[in-house]
């Protein structure tokens, strides 16, 4: 057999040169956190994490908020796609939760109040739906509030940050230290993965969930009223005026909840129906159906101007749908946009609300010794085009 004779050394270098050019993006280093501000007496910092298909995200170390989200359209155009401010300064002044993590128990709780091994816990009244009051997000300094600690990580090529908290025993009124960790991913499959981690020495509710709210379209270019929505949900959990949950499960067939096949949010938002009433709009649990605690596909959003579609996959039991009916136009977002009624959308990956009230309800009590873990994938990609 005739061996062919290695190339020279210069005819070496220019094939690695050419072959270079070509290849993909080498693996990416662990992001950096950069100064954004002093909240608490403390430095927040921001992470921006990229991948190769054009996506960024940012996220800081204040309520580990995802400050801004950028994806392409079909036409190649990148837009944030997540609402929130500029400045450090804006959330610390006013957010209706923009990006954060909230809890240590994310949505309500009925009169501020739960039972928990014969003691009665006493929280913070937050929030009143209906003039009836509660407690909303973990009370008036919930993580949301707080500074994290944030390290950039990287993975097999993916980047990530991992933000970690410790809420100590009697904070906000709940029992027991809890240490939380939080890490976002921005993977090349253009997945924003989240994966929720936490222990307690005390047995304590934990119910984390993130509260980004989207526009697909873009950040501040009007309202969601034609986002095509579809839950992998047959039931869910009916509130009174106050917005708690009755304890029941509902089907959602012949209902304006019945997001079973496609519908866009405006088709039946202003039903004369009495839950869309007492919410001012789609301000309500979903019960997913996929209940065995394995990663499954929740939602399909799809906006068609853009043709951004977001899938949303879950191990969590519940989700909380929200189209922005709060939002007035008095806040103004980090395109110099103001935010108006429905123009966002909110979808909270959770344990059903109140639930240490509802004993029919899935549990949320962390026990010491155990471990609290979930997982929550908001995937994008373009309707008809590849991601």
């Amino acid at each position: 057999m005739t061996r062919k004779p290695n190339p020279a050394p210069a005819t070496r270098l220019a094939i690695l040169a050419i072959a270079a050019a070509f290849a993909l993006p080498s693996s990416a280093a662990a992001p950096k956190g950069e100064p954004f501000g002093t909240a608490d007496g403390k430095t927040v910092e921001i992470f921006t994490l990229t991948n190769r298909k054009g996506m960024k995200l940012r996220a800081m170390t204040y309520g580990a908020i995802v400050q801004s989200l950028e994806t392409p359209d079909r036409d190649g155009k990148t837009a944030d796609v997540v609402l929130g401010y500029k400045t450090l300064e804006e959330y610390i002044k006013d957010t209706p939760y923009f990006g954060a993590v909230v809890g240590r128990v994310g949505n309500r709780i009925a009169n501020g109040k739960f039972t928990l091994d014969g003691k009665t816990y006493t929280l913070a009244l937050n929030n009143d739906p209906g003039g009836i009051k509660c407690s909303l997000h973990g009370g008036l300094k919930g993580f949301d509030k707080v500074v994290w600690q944030g390290e950039g990580i990287e993975k097999d090529g993916v980047q990530g940050v991992k933000f970690h908290y410790v809420s100590k025993d009697g904070e906000e009124g709940y029992p027991g230290t809890l240490d939380l960790t939080v890490t976002y991913w921005l993977t090349d499959d253009n997945e924003w993965k989240i994966d929720y981690s936490a222990t307690t020495d005390k047995a304590t509710p934990v119910n984390v969930t993130q509260h980004s709210y989207f526009n697909l379209k873009g950040e501040g270019n009007g309202d969601i009223l034609d986002h095509e929505l579809t839950f992998k949900a047959a039931k869910f959990t009916p509130v009174d005026a106050g917005l708690i949950p009755t304890g029941k499960l509902q089907d959602v067939k012949g209902t304006p909840l019945d997001f079973t096949t496609p519908h866009k949010v405006g088709e039946r938002v202003n039903a004369d129906n009495e839950q869309l009433k007492f919410g001012g709009g789609y301000d309500h649990n979903w019960v997913l159906d996929n209940q065995g605690g394995k990663l499954a596909l929740a939602a399909t959003i799809h906006e068609p101007t853009t043709g951004r579609t977001m899938e949303i996959l879950t191990t969590e039991p519940g989700l909380q749908f929200y189209c922005g009916n709060f939002l007035d136009g008095k806040l103004t977002g980090k395109s110099g946009k103001p935010y108006n009624y429905r123009n966002a959308l909110v979808f909270e990956t959770q344990h059903y609300p109140d639930s240490p009230n509802q004993p029919s309800f899935p549990s949320i009590i962390l026990k010491p010794g155990k471990t609290m873990k979930s997982t929550t994938v908001y995937r994008f990609s373009l309707k008809g085009g590849k991601p």
